[in-house]
């Protein structure tokens, strides 16, 4: 079991050595003459906006080569499932969670409920008192506030008493179709596949202009992984409608409790066990996009932090011969744009007010933002079930492509928050608001 026997000390070294690099890379350029500067950036462009294109794309747009999404099987032949919920004052849509577990169209004896109440301080514990007085499936496991470990803590926990052939870990304000599961499990059985990520859709879209970039932000990076898988690329997990096959998931270590985003890290720990990833587009999973900006600061930096910890405490074995040639090349293509760029923009502006030229990362932004208006033009005009996606008219591209800015400021304050500050293991919660006038799932299945 992955405890957090891990040491988080190595990782404020190797953020000093990450900002200082691409620090270097930002502000060198700017002492070069003349076209000389804008070299590398081109350069990069060229390569990194190549394989993007290939990747997403070409893919996204022309012929899908995946196999069939959402075919049933006979219900008598499906195996034991667990599904799995980490719920910390979560008051507010528990007990609709549990309803629509109750809804699952599933063999009578193959399903289970699993929630951990970790430690509420509401009335979290009240309502699943009352909702296992008529739901036998329920059981609910109880974590003190001093437990440590966070939801990858609680994971653990509840792992150690499984016996389902497959694991499936929702968040607490996750929705449902009827036939998800009846769907999901033979896709992953057909496919072979160790864990299975479903496609991430906001519930409430049109309650302002974020939640509405979220939106777009959830259909991108879904075309963006089932591009990367298509060419042999990796796959990450997204925490909330992730199915995990559990003999898979032990062989990997189980959740390291020593990170701030289990997903994230749990899809290198597969990664590196040789344990392939799916994602399926259809049916998705529901849930809350948050309604803020301090709400999107605060669980943005996490995601930052998360996916940085990762490349550090894997990083030797993302380079060894456990993984494939395309694999490597997906990886850094996805960490140069993903982590490297925002930064070296910002050591680029630096640069260019202590020179007096010039900023000349511009090239590779200019690419970078371009294929992700692509993306997010692909991906919400892509057919799908659930909430509808955002209309794909100028004033909406417009706004993604602009939200996506966000990650100029969110990665490179987070890598230096890293840097110079001791590092305190906080698993900040999202909070779920369930408001009544929430418009619920279209569910074909039930149509």
């Amino acid at each position: 079991m992955a405890a957090g026997g891990r040491s988080t000390d190595h990782r404020r070294g190797k953020s000093a050595l990450f900002l200082i690099g691409c620090g270097w890379a930002g502000m060198a350029p700017h002492w070069l003459q003349g076209p000389l500067r804008l070299a590398p950036a081109i350069t990069l462009a060229v390569l990194l906006g190549g394989y993007t294109l290939r990747t997403v794309l070409l893919r996204a747009f022309g012929p899908s080569s995946a196999p069939a999404e959402g075919e049933g099987a006979s219900l008598a032949a499906l195996p034991a499932v667990d599904v799995v919920v980490a719920a910390r004052d979560e008051q507010a849509v528990i007990g609709r969670l549990v309803e629509r577990i109750a809804q699952l169209r599933y063999p009578e004896g193959q399903l289970r409920l699993w929630v951990i109440d970790d430690a509420s301080r509401d009335r979290t514990p009240e309502v699943l008192a009352e909702l296992q007085e008529r739901h036998a499936f329920l059981q609910v496991l109880r974590r003190e506030a001093d437990a440590g470990g966070g939801k990858s803590g609680a994971l653990n926990l509840v792992l150690q008493q499984l016996q389902g052939r497959w694991m499936f870990v929702l968040d607490a304000d996750a929705d449902l179709q009827s036939d998800t599961l009846e769907r999901l499990i033979p896709y992953a059985e057909q496919g072979g596949w160790a864990a299975v990520q479903l496609r991430k859709a906001e519930v409430n879209a049109t309650a302002n202009w974020l939640t509405r970039a979220q939106a777009m932000e959830m259909a991108l990076d879904a075309v963006i992984q089932q591009g990367r898988l298509a060419v042999g690329g990796v796959v990450e997990l997204r925490g909330n409608g992730q199915l995990l096959r559990r003999d898979a998931l032990l062989s990997s270590g189980g959740f390291n409790e020593a990170t701030v985003t289990d997903d994230l890290d749990l899809s290198f720990r597969l990664l590196l066990d040789g344990q392939p990833v799916g994602l399926l587009w259809d049916p998705p999973v529901q849930e809350e996009a948050v309604l803020s900006l301090a709400a999107l600061w605060r669980q943005r930096q996490r995601w930052a932090e998360g996916g940085l910890q990762r490349f550090f405490d894997y990083g030797p074995g993302l380079l060894s011969d456990r993984l494939s040639g395309a694999q490597k090349l997906d990886l850094a293509c996805f960490f140069l744009l993903q982590y490297g760029l925002p930064v070296v923009a910002i050591a680029d502006l630096l640069g260019a007010l202590i020179t007096r030229t010039s900023p000349t990362v511009w090239p590779l932004s200019f690419v970078a933002f371009g294929l992700s208006g692509g993306a997010i033009l692909a991906g919400c005009r892509r057919p799908g079930e659930g909430p509808p996606l955002p209309a794909m008219n100028p004033w909406n591209l417009a706004l993604g492509i602009a939200y996506l800015g966000h990650w100029f400021v969110v990665i490179p304050w987070t890598s230096l928050r890293m840097a110079l500050l001791p590092k305190s293991l906080v698993w900040a919660k999202t909070m779920h608001l369930g408001e009544d006038d929430e418009a619920p799932m279209e569910d074909p299945a039930a149509a």
